[in-house]
């Protein structure tokens, strides 16, 4: 059943054009991701969908009594309002139902009123709503209900709006970046329940793993063509892989024909047949054809990146608390050369506050800092680029310097780094604020690393920015030579680039986790469900407390303690031995060698991380 129908909808703002005469559809129960580079009309065309704006051209048809809910990527609330007036301002009526329940549950000495409001539960079968009522709103940890929007932060008003967008029971819902916001624990549960939920989704999401374990439809906008996908997003990448191999092929063909053509125009034909006026009229097509080139720039750059001496940054002793909420309790750590660290946790555990910390943004209560002398921070924050008023995406590179140092004493213009990073040099005259939010982003992360850091610290980097650019990161990320310290709720882009993990608890507690994401969640889902929480070990801190509780051989306790960093240095071994196949002139005989090597090493590994699981068992027994 077709719910929603475009039909050639075009929008542009003044001379930029974002898209011209898009046609698609969606049906019931299909759960379909929007796929497109920054800048080129995702947010328009929600907006659209969900009329909060209108199409230059074209039209949007709706099926009759379709209701709708639209999550936006910044909502608007009524600021005077309580959490849950807002969520029963929707036109729900069982919402209001239960709002009543729940109130005269408050006050059981009003029999009369508790009874009324038990009768309407009965009457609008409220009773399981109720349940998912309660469990939506648990999850997205929006427990006080009473707290004005006025008083939340950004992501509160977030959840709110998510709150309202899933309670309201929607026929469809049209959702922009619907995990940006959300921590680990919050997205994993979205991800359950629109996976098993019968729910018709239309959605923009740079979260991969959300794309592949929730959508089973993905349309992707690519040079102002729309194509469809019928499948996750693991069959999105090998579908469209294949078709841009097809379309190589047809342009190749197009390429020999119009060399064929052009010949035969160039003799000018004297005979004005029919025939020959046809073949001339269809010469401009072939041409646009054979001419048609696909903008996929990438971002490379070859940061001259400043020498680290032996000492990177050691933490001595951390503490930080705000009233009595603890964020560091006696953090210790020394840093080591090329470490790659995310940090996950739940909101509000201090991840923000401790990268702050380490920045020197902000000082710890106790404990001490040293950073090595030739450390030179990078620090990608959530608030994004400070820009002035007025100010062009040129000036705000400039002001940084007109060149940027590379390798080997080669230089770059400040005109032709924005280009490698997306933008062309009629967009570097543009004012920062016609940017979309996703190319703001791209445009801060361009001024955090030309500035040739050697420790990169990427407070949620990967919020906003399309999943070409999110590849494009993920390739510079692995062959950064230098520390790298990342804090992020997108799943697949720390699996792919980290090597251990800051596991932030709560309550000061810190614990370093041995592998990537994917690692850590396998791990805690082998934890029996049933057990009373294991309250985590800080880091290097009350070890001898804990060597007394634990009941494994002085051996053994020596030996895990040692196992993190042996892993660690493997792993940096294991990724010194990939690199070194990029060298030129490799014989055979050498390839073969290095294999055998980076095998066993890989071998190793497994091994060592197999036995860190089965002491860190013993020790939580």
């Amino acid at each position: 059943m077709n719910l929603l129908s475009v039909e050639n909808i075009s929008k542009s703002y003044g001379e930029l054009v974002l898209f011209e005469q898009l046609s698609f559809g969606v049906n019931k129960d299909q759960k379909i991701a929007l796929i497109a580079k920054n800048g080129s009309g995702k947010t328009a065309i929600l907006n659209i969908l969900s009329g909060l704006d209108q199409p230059d051209q074209g039209m949007v048809n709706y099926r009759k009594d379709t209701k709708v809910s639209f999550l936006a990527q910044e909502p608007i609330l009524a600021e005077d309002s309580t959490i849950e007036e807002c969520i029963l301002a929707s036109d729900n009526e069982v919402l209001k139902v239960i709002a009543n329940y729940e109130k005269a549950l408050l006050d059981m000495d009003n029999t009369d009123g508790y009874q009324k409001a038990f009768d309407a539960m009965d009457r609008h079968d409220a009773w399981d709503f109720e349940t998912q009522y309660q469990q939506i709103l648990s999850k997205l940890k929006l427990d006080n209900l009473q707290l004005k929007v006025s008083a939340l932060s950004g992501g509160q008003k977030k959840r709110v709006a998510l709150a309202n967008a899933l309670l309201n029971k929607p026929d469809l819902i049209i959702l922009d970046e619907p995990t940006n916001h959300l921590d680990l624990e919050m997205i994993e549960w979205l991800e359950v329940y629109f996976a098993k939920e019968n729910i018709t989704l239309f959605m923009v999401t740079h979260d991969r793993y959300f794309l592949e374990r929730v959508c089973n439809e993905i349309v992707e906008l690519d040079q102002g063509q729309l194509h469809t996908y019928k499948g996750n997003y693991a069959y999105y990448l090998e579908k469209k892989e294949a078709r841009l191999s097809q379309e190589q092929v047809e342009q190749h063909k197009s390429k020999r024909l119009f060399k064929k053509e052009l010949d035969w125009m160039r003799r000018q034909p004297k005979a004005r047949t029919t025939k020959s006026k046809s073949r001339i009229d269809d010469f401009a097509q072939i041409k646009e054809r054979a001419h048609q080139r696909r903008q996929d720039h990438e971002i490379q750059l070859e940061i001259d990146m400043e020498r680290m001496g032996t000492k990177i940054l050691e933490c001595h002793k951390l503490f930080k608390s705000f009233g009595d909420k603890s964020i560091l309790d006696g953090f210790d750590y020394n840093f080591l050369r090329g470490e790659r660290i995310g940090i996950i946790g739940k909101n509000g555990t201090g991840k923000s506050t401790f990268l702050n910390i380490l920045t020197g943004k902000e000082s710890p209560d106790a404990g001490k800092i040293v950073v090595g002398d030739t450390i030179k921070f990078g620090y990608y924050t959530q608030a994004g680029i400070p820009s002035k008023s007025g100010q062009k995406v040129i000036d705000v590179i400039r002001d940084f310097g007109d060149y940027i140092p590379l390798k080997k004493g080669r230089q770059i213009s400040a005109q032709q780094l924005l280009e490698r990073f997306l933008f062309d040099r009629k967009k570097q005259y543009d004012f920062v604020e016609k940017l979309s939010g996703g190319e703001r982003k791209r445009l801060y992360l361009c001024t955090v690393l030309i500035q040739n850091p050697n420790f990169l610290i990427l407070d949620e980097p990967t919020n906003d920015l399309d999943i070409v650019t999110l590849n494009v990161l993920e390739s510079f990320l692995l062959d950064y030579p230098g520390c790298l310290l990342v804090v992020s709720h997108d799943r697949y882009f720390m699996d792919k680039i980290v090597d251990h993990l800051f596991v932030f608890r709560g309550e000061g507690y810190i614990e370093d986790f041995p592998g990537n994401y994917s690692d850590f969640r396998a791990y805690e889902d082998s934890q029996d469900q049933e057990q009373e929480p294991i309250k985590p070990k800080n880091i290097q801190q009350q070890a001898s407390k804990d060597v007394q509780k634990q009941k494994i051989s002085f051996n053994e306790q020596k030996e895990y303690q040692q196992l993190e960093s042996k892993i660690r240095s493997l792993e940096k071994d294991k990724l010194v031995l990939e690199q070194s196949f990029f060298e030129e002139g490799l014989s055979i005989e050498t390839i073969e060698e290095r294999s055998k090597m980076l095998q066993e090493v890989i071998e190793i590994i497994e091994l060592k991380t197999m036995r860190w699981f089965e002491l860190a068992a013993k020790i939580e027994d």
